[in-house]
């Protein structure tokens, strides 16, 4: 090497888990931002791109920032500043870390949207010397729509850089039986705690439009076949799939959550629990559509008791799980 070469580092392997964004604040700038960036990807949304950019901007992006930015004012974590979503992925990022202990490897995480983003943690760990970038994208079941548009961020990063690490993605975890352990756990833990018996599990998926599925996606399949696992590991009460947080006027997947918890007190389920197996942190979709409007629609209806299980966020379970899924898939 000549004396003026720049120092290069290397011999590293970054460990980069990504999760699907959060606002920077609850401000009507940082909402709408965020909401331009999610809005706008194709894989999000599947509608020709020039009349969908027309609708977007002319009429989402002046008028659902408001209603967005309510929606978070009731979780955001006040003390640290950041959406409940930033906090517990930075902890699953800090906990994995010091879980595997190993000095050449370099764990960090990143958000799809928002920040930080894919591209600004991709360069970083390259320049940290990071040989082997290793993705784990934080969605258990596989969806076109999450686990894909990671993929296709990674890749565009990549496409663009001069000096590439190697790369490898961790798939899809949906009957990965440590995964279905830790929310058995994590539905046992809740029952413990509380002094009533659920008549019902509701198992609240994020929902896509039903055209994807038609479409050939997956992600239908994957999110009954957890539900069906989950299950055979707790037998005691009934759980049941449904799916949440459509948007616009298609059909999305059905049964609704919404519209199953109006329905169920009239069906003698007075009582429910409900858990989120599709999110690895709660987030807006869990604590303020479920744990708050949720609840409200239900009780309103004539229900009684109401409940959600925490996402598995950083627990020890999941901490232990997103190792296993690291170490099982590369022999680290």
């Amino acid at each position: 090497m000549t004396p003026d070469h720049p120092k290069i580092n290397y011999g590293k392997t970054g460990i980069l888990i990504v999760n699907l964004g959060t606002p920077d604040s609850t401000s009507w700038f940082d909402i709408r931002k965020y909401l331009k960036e999610f809005l706008s990807d194709r894989r999000v949304i599947e509608v020709n791109p020039l009349i969908w950019q027309l609708i977007l901007n002319l009429f989402i992006l002046n008028f659902r920032p408001s209603k967005t930015a309510k929606a978070y004012k009731e979780i955001w974590i006040k003390d640290k500043n950041m959406s409940p979503l930033r906090y517990f992925t930075e902890r699953q990022a800090e906990k994995l870390s010091n879980h595997i202990g190993n000095e050449d490897l370099i764990v960090d995480f990143a958000m799809r949207y928002g920040n930080p983003s894919i591209k600004s943690k991709v360069h970083g760990l390259q320049k940290k010397g990071c040989e082997n970038l290793i993705v784990l994208p934080l969605y258990p079941q596989y969806a076109a729509a999450t686990t894909a548009t990671v993929c296709d961020e990674v890749y565009r990063t990549l496409m663009k850089m001069r000096w590439q690490p190697n790369l490898k993605i961790i798939p899809h975890y949906e009957s990965e039986p440590l995964y279905i352990e830790a929310i058995k756990n994590s539905i046992l833990k809740k029952i413990s705690e509380i002094n009533w018996k659920p008549d019902l599990i509701i198992a609240s998926y994020h929902g896509i439009p039903k055209k994807y599925f038609d479409k050939g996606d997956p992600y239908h399949c994957y999110c009954h076949k957890t539900t069906r696992l989950i299950s055979e590991q707790y037998s005691d009460i009934e759980i049941k799939t449904t799916f949440q947080s459509r948007f616009g006027p298609q059909e999305w997947l059905q049964p609704y959550t919404d519209k199953t918890f109006e329905a169920l007190p009239n069906e003698g389920k007075k009582n429910i629990l409900v858990i989120c197996p599709g999110f690895s942190s709660d987030c807006v979709e869990t604590l303020e559509e479920i744990s708050i409007q949720g609840k409200e629609s239900f009780i309103k209806s004539g229900g009684e008791n109401f409940e959600m299980v925490p996402c598995l966020n950083d627990s020890e379970d999941h901490i232990s799980l997103l190792k296993h899924l690291v170490t099982k898939n590369y022999n680290l």
